[in-house]
């Protein structure tokens, strides 16, 4: 159904305006192990704010549970009434790996050479084409850009905007063909705790996406297997000039082991469908020592073998100890949501048409990191993930197109209208 002009030109204004409005409430979660949910209260702002405005566009069954997940009916288009619950989905919470508190975005234009999203301490902040190639082509593109003092919050505030901005649209205009669509917008997905609570039996929907991807674009039903890895050394401390023979530092310990990881399959030298070992962090003293690693492959069998690199390197340093200083515990995060999508081909293929649609060229790829779908695919909701249109997400850098943005949503509308 085409849609008149003035409906598509109130369409993109709003979602740009959402999207200034939603960065700017702070909801950065905490460490993952953090044993409430949501890991930070604040999170329930956003949460609240927006089941508030998904009441006043006339969502049916709207709710904010008692750990910040946010729900909301949008009634099928006529005629569409027996078609299967499609649900679209983001995350509340933003990053804790960079600043992410005050945001305060503002839109530039891009004329090309380095993009200058601020300046601190009299420095500007910035990247360039030769880090980011894809600036090439957003020559004379406004762009939404932090500061420089916080990440921007696009991961994933734009998919929140792009899906209020839809939910707007077919509340104002029912007769839009779509199906009974279920929104969520979850807290803690950053730390991987996002899907966990989530009532999937209750959520109701046969199928769903997350909105919850990079460039325009993107399409993606794989992601890494998932382990984390926390490797403890025990050293033995005694006055340095007294120490010969007997002193085992922790810290030389810590060393020993992590040169027996392969460098190659650091982050910082893969790509695609290449796994890693990511040491997330590491703290030392003479006596102690504690490193926290992340394991990542999108194969199971490979992912299986580095853990049990990452066991044997143990067992080695260990063994040239003559007891036990090196332990490792392992746990199991999420799985290769690909092992349940890969029975619903048509959920890719219909997301490949909406993007066509609009003139974009589907780019499917594997995620390099992980999703609410993942979990959510092995609880019984198969869920690819979308495109946001956002680049350099988790760091100073991140900024999005205003026509991505734009684009997005009218994607997100062919989507649901290839399901009513």
């Amino acid at each position: 159904m085409a849609r008149p002009k003035d409906m598509e030109d109130a369409n993109m204004t709003d979602v740009l305006e959402r999207f200034l409005r939603y960065v700017q409430v702070d909801t950065q979660s905490a460490d993952e192990h953090c044993d409430q949910v949501p890991s930070t209260d604040i999170q329930f702002d956003l949460a609240r704010l927006l089941a508030d405005e998904l009441r006043e566009m006339g969502a049916r069954d709207v709710t904010v549970t008692e750990h910040a997940y946010v729900t909301a009916l949008i009634p099928p288009s006529p005629g569409s009434e027996d078609r299967p619950k499609l649900g679209l989905i983001a995350h509340l919470d933003t990053t804790e790996q960079a600043p992410g508190f005050g945001v305060k975005p503002h839109v530039l234009t891009y004329d090309g050479g380095d993009l200058v999203c601020g300046t601190v301490d009299g420095k500007p902040v910035s990247i360039g084409p030769e880090l980011l190639p894809a600036l090439n082509d957003l020559m004379g593109e406004e762009l939404v850009c932090t500061d420089g003092t916080t990440l921007l919050g696009a991961d994933d505030k734009a998919g929140v905007a792009e899906i209020m901005a839809l939910a707007a649209l077919l509340c104002e205009h029912p007769e839009l063909p779509h199906p009974a669509i279920g929104i969520c917008f979850c807290p803690d997905e950053e730390i991987g705790h996002g899907a966990e609570l989530l009532d999937v039996e209750g959520f109701g929907c046969t199928y769903a996406y997350t909105v919850d991807g990079g460039p325009i674009g993107e399409l993606e039903w794989e992601c890494f297997n998932a382990a984390e890895a926390v490797v403890s050394f025990q050293g033995f401390s005694i006055h340095p000039g007294d120490s010969k023979g007997r002193m085992v530092n922790a810290g030389e310990l810590f060393h020993r082991f992590h040169g027996l990881l392969p460098a190659a399959q650091r982050p910082e030298y893969t790509e695609g469908y290449e796994g890693f070992y990511y040491l997330e962090g590491v703290s030392a003293t003479v006596e102690h020592a504690t490193a926290r690693y992340i394991i990542r492959d999108h194969d199971a069998g490979k992912f299986q073998a580095k853990i049990d690199h990452l066991l044997s390197a143990a067992a080695f340093v260990n063994e040239e100890q003559g007891r036990e200083r090196v332990t490792v515990e392992i746990k199991q995060q999420y799985r290769n949501m690909a092992e349940v999508v890969a029975e619903y081909p048509e959920l890719i293929e219909e997301a490949k048409h909406a993007f066509e649609e609009e003139g974009i060229a589907p780019n499917v790829i594997p995620i390099r990191g992980g999703t609410d779908g993942a979990q959510l695919s092995f609880r019984g909701l198969p869920c690819p993930n979308l495109s946001t249109g956002a680049f350099c997400c988790h760091g100073v850098n991140e900024f999005i197109p205003v026509r991505s943005l734009e684009t997005m949503v009218r994607v997100l509308e062919r989507l649901v209208a290839r399901f009513a």
